[in-house]
């Protein structure tokens, strides 16, 4: 295994696709729920569950590759660090994009007493009080893909800034040998 000179670098990609991984199930799993149920609190809401599920599979597909790439030290156009730059890029704008309209779209932050006009509770539903359980787990389930698209955001925040910092700090030359020669 060749020697890795950014030693946090696999560890940044590894949490990046294990938290993709544990959104994907999450959001995969309202998702279905809401599906079955059919009791969407809005037609946002089951959109930006979408939006998540994309960007976990992403994240996951692509995290992945990356840290494969960098335990391998693969030399090739995808596993370069401009490429990985970019998907950093993307990835974060497409997690920071999901939490914030994750934010506005669910029905609050309160999942302790769960109303009629929360969208989680039936409107002829007798039980409003915190033993309904179900509705009350899935507000806090909500708020669990919403609090895992943040720490994604911030994870990905945070690799892109050590990335560039790495390379500005880094006395490696980015030219090509090949190009040197011509």
């Amino acid at each position: 295994m060749p020697y890795i000179k950014a030693h946090y670098h696999p560890i940044l990609f590894a949490l990046i696709t294990l938290c993709a991984m544990a959104e994907l199930g999450l959001a995969a799993f309202l998702i279905s729920a809401g599906n079955e149920n059919n009791d969407w609190p809005s037609g946002r809401y089951h959109s930006v569950l979408i939006l998540f599920e994309f960007n976990a599979v992403w994240t996951t597909l692509f995290g992945t590759a990356y840290l494969l790439w960098i335990v391998d030290g693969a030399i090739h156009f995808l596993a370069s660090i401009a490429s990985s730059i970019i998907w950093l890029l993307v990835t974060t704008i497409l997690w920071g994009a999901a939490a914030g309209v994750m934010y506005g779209a669910r029905a609050g932050g309160n999942c302790n007493w769960i109303s009629a006009t929360s969208g989680f509770v039936e409107g002829n539903s007798l039980c409003y009080l915190p033993q309904d359980l179900s509705s009350a787990s899935r507000c806090k389930e909500a708020l669990s893909v919403e609090a895992i698209g943040w720490i994604e955001f911030a994870l990905c925040v945070l690799t892109l800034l050590a990335t560039c910092m790495w390379v500005r700090t880094s006395k490696r030359s980015y030219v090509s040998e090949y190009s040197k020669l011509a």
